[in-house]
């Protein structure tokens, strides 16, 4: 059972498969465990890396209280503690903040980010107002539908009820990570990083809307965008086969790009 250290907190992780790595984020109500259907799917042809940042899953969860601006320093403790490079940070919702800053904290690390139904905090007028009128309209529907649609929760009332359970593992709670979307990355500086950026969203997301994700894609020229059919915002959960090919698509063709100064 692997335990990186971050600035004194024990972090637990998992490594799992062989190949181009692929390290997943967690959001607010996950831990390592959630990415069950990705690692048992993508560990055959990649090196899948899965952690639990402080405060959840099997991670240190003794302090008294989470900033959510340790969360990058702890993805990039696992970064460093497997030696890792060439990776590909996979976020889910606002795990993806957590990734997209620990991408640009070490870009000699990372090489791409995924922003998984999220916007990654970026710092930019128009995108800020978009987020939350979605936000606005989303906070007016129970948690789980959400998260998941209504047809799954009726067909799939076992996987539902494993999905709510996964958060009760978790001492952090999601106040503790909102603070993460504070001084976020302007468009330039994630241009000038040289890290690619790939945005992942569901046609169903009820958090955050598909013309949201796709107006961020135009306003960062060298995105990537994947928009998976009639998923939600909990994609990784309910769809996971198209979920999976689209991670594995994306880390078979993203590299990192060199930065504005060192292109010839």
């Amino acid at each position: 059972m692997p335990y990186a250290d971050s600035d004194g907190t024990s972090l637990y992780y998992e490594r799992h498969g062989s190949g181009p790595a692929i390290l997943f984020v967690h959001g607010s109500g996950g831990h390592h465990a959630a990415w069950w259907q990705q690692v048992a799917a993508l560990r055959e042809e990649f090196t899948v890396v899965t952690v639990d940042l402080r405060g959840f899953g099997r991670s240190d969860s003794s302090m008294p209280e989470f900033d959510g601006q340790d969360f990058p320093g702890d993805v990039v403790a696992v970064l460093e503690a497997e030696d890792l490079t060439d990776v590909m940070l996979v976020g889910q919702s606002i795990g993806s903040v957590a990734a997209l800053r620990a991408g640009l904290m070490r870009p000699d690390r990372v090489s791409s980010v995924v922003l998984g139904h999220s916007l990654g905090g970026i710092d930019h007028p128009e995108l800020r107002e978009l987020a939350a009128a979605d936000r606005a309209e989303a906070v007016k529907l129970p948690v789980i539908d959400r998260l998941l649609t209504k047809a799954f929760q009726t067909g799939r009332p076992d996987l539902t009820f494993l999905f709510q359970q996964m958060g009760t593992f978790n001492v952090a709670r999601m106040q503790d990570l909102r603070n993460l979307d504070t001084d976020g990355p302007t468009l330039d500086e994630i241009r000038a990083s040289g890290v690619e950026v790939a945005f992942l969203a569901g046609e169903k997301d009820a958090v955050l809307g598909v013309q949201t994700v796709t107006r961020a894609h135009e306003l960062l020229p060298g995105s990537h965008l994947e928009i998976v059919p009639g998923a939600p915002h909990s994609m990784y959960w309910e769809t996971p086969e198209p979920y999976n090919a689209a991670v594995a698509r994306l880390r078979r063709t993203l590299t990192a790009r060199p930065a504005p100064e060192e292109a010839v």
